[in-house]
């Protein structure tokens, strides 16, 4: 009797085993970061690339994605068509503190950038 139970409880370890690794949380203490949007990222990258060009001491633009506010739109300047607009807070990381400003991002047609702008508070 004592040898079935044993062999009985190998048996389930056994099979237990791997539905538990299976479910098991990942070991890394890392939380995911939250990934911007492609639009985003396109319009930080064209600010990037515009802001580098004139003011070279700019590192990087941190735009506070909580913040945002993302509208979809309809509308054209002259001919060209204006599909989402995303304004927000921004900041310019230089060597310097940077105080917080307003974001402005025109977006047309598949994702293109066609404006972005930065004003001071």
């Amino acid at each position: 009797m004592l040898r079935k139970t044993i062999c009985t409880a190998a048996l389930f370890a056994l099979f237990a085993a791997p539905a538990c690794a299976q479910n098991a949380a990942p070991t890394s203490p890392a939380t995911p970061e939250k990934p911007s949007s492609p639009e985003l990222s396109a319009c930080k990258a064209t600010a990037m690339a515009a802001l580098t060009a004139r003011e070279p001491e700019i590192k990087d633009i941190y735009i506070d994605e909580d913040g945002l506010t993302v509208a979809v739109a309809e509308t054209k300047v002259e001919d060209t068509p204006v599909t989402r607009i995303i304004m927000g807070e921004a900041y310019l990381k230089t060597d310097k503190s940077d105080k917080p400003r307003r974001f402005l991002c025109l977006l047309g047609e598949k994702g293109k950038v066609l404006l972005t702008f930065f004003t001071q508070r």
